[in-house]
């Protein structure tokens, strides 16, 4: 029987956590501009790409003026100072390379992105949270919200294929718009044991789950692997559990020790992480550990959201109670689509990286490692990890295997004979 929530029960609400019921976890209308005084920054964001091609964003960087981050006064304004901060970091470490990383990055740059990142919450590092979601504009500002009117503010190398990877992530969180606005539905039902709520919102989430993988899919048309593999995923990649920079990287005017940041990772987006502790998935110690790391490269609202939705009352537990026929369909269901969506993600590992890094181990075995094959050029560091330093394959199977596990087994009445008859 349904109750009412009381005063000391408050309704759970995504508005304390900065989560738009229209884009969700994205970053709505982001800046395009930062004030004059940061046009420096602008200026060498926006050519990241051309200069490290020309091999001269090294000095370009060295060259800047340090400039003074209190200027910067609104979260936009932040945001945008991070992604141009970002991508610049990115250029300037992996412009010539894995074999020719640096060691320390200059005070110039160091200093404000270390302040930016410390007002945001986030790590001095690109993070899904900026090349993702503050990454974007309308080409019509009145047209639709689909590949063709998206444009990205910066970018990185790898022309139409980076642009597509950073938009087709970016429509995959849009698809998870409905269910992000279902999650307090599913708490407040449970909380008032409204089984019918929580059946309806989670048919709504599973609804929007097979949308998310849909819209993976379009990752296949905008995307060429050769060029994800082999030029863009080096400028995705950190400085933690990396070969190439072992020591990690020194930010000049911060402190004096090397300091450590995983790469970008769909990890790092809190979609799953939502979905996970809502349905109450859970992970194995090594896989735990590293999501759970995870959760430092998210803006800090979004981390308190899935922290907060971890403290409500078992939805798990609820449906055992309720052994609502319905409930129970719909609940399974919700974990059936999110194990095919991380089954589907696997399939788009192997096609964008493992079957690329497959091809440039023969490339080298044979000793031709010509730059005309793009996947030659890619590091060997990260030939079996993810850019956020995780061994991919095998954790991305073992997150699918335990959210599989997360299924409630149920009790299908046996046949009773009575009499000869089955009854």
């Amino acid at each position: 029987m349904a109750t009412t929530i009381t005063d000391s029960q408050k309704p759970f609400s995504l508005d304390p956590y900065h989560v738009s019921e229209v884009f969700g976890f994205i970053l709505p209308a982001p800046l395009t501009e930062l004030p004059p005084y940061y046009q420096p920054w602008m200026d060498i964001a926006q050519h990241v790409t051309e200069l490290i091609y020309s091999h001269t964003l090294r000095s370009h960087i060295l060259k800047m003026a340090l400039l003074n981050t209190r200027f910067l006064e609104s979260h936009r304004e932040l945001r945008l100072a991070h992604l141009a901060l970002s991508v610049m970091t990115m250029g300037y470490v992996w412009q010539e390379g894995e074999n020719d990383t640096v060691k320390m990055l200059p005070r110039n740059l160091a200093i404000p992105y270390w302040k930016v990142s410390q007002r945001l919450g986030l790590p001095p590092i690109l993070t899904h949270a900026d090349a993702v979601l503050a990454n974007w504009k309308k080409r019509d500002p009145h047209g639709p919200f689909d590949m063709e009117n998206l444009e990205l503010l910066v970018t990185l190398p790898g022309g139409d294929s980076v642009r597509g990877f950073f938009m087709v992530t970016l429509l995959v969180e849009l698809a998870a718009v409905p269910a992000i606005k279902s999650i307090p539905l599913v708490i407040n039902g449970v909380q008032c044991g409204d089984a019918e709520t929580v059946t309806s919102a989670l048919e709504e989430i599973s609804q929007a789950m097979e949308g998310m993988t849909d819209a993976l899919k379009l990752m296949h048309a905008y995307v060429k692997p050769e060029v994800f593999y082999g030029i863009i995923r080096i400028y995705l990649s950190g400085w933690k559990d990396n070969s190439s920079m072992p020591a990690g990287l020194v930010y000049e005017g911060i402190q004096a020790e090397p300091m450590e940041y995983s790469g970008g990772s769909a990890a790092q987006s809190s979609l799953l992480h939502c979905f996970d502790e809502l349905l109450g998935v859970k992970h194995e110690e090594n896989c735990g550990a590293f999501l759970t790391r995870m959760r430092n490269y998210m803006p800090s609202s979004h981390k308190h959201l899935i922290q907060d939705i971890s403290l409500q009352p078992s939805l798990r537990g609820f449906v055992q109670q309720e052994a609502s026929e319905l409930l129970t369909a719909a609940f399974q269901l919700c974990v059936t689509k999110l194990m095919a969506l991380r089954s589907y993600h696997i399939n788009v590992v192997s096609r964008f990286i493992t079957v690329p890094a497959a091809r440039a181990r023969q490339l080298r075995s044979q000793g031709n490692s010509s730059q005309e094959e793009t996947v030659s050029r890619a590091p060997t560091a990260l030939e079996e990890t993810g850019t956020g330093g995780s061994g991919i394959m095998s954790f991305l199977k073992t997150v699918r295997d335990r959210t599989r596990d997360s299924r409630l087994t149920v009790l299908i009445p046996q046949p009773q004979i009575l009499y000869g008859i089955w009854s």
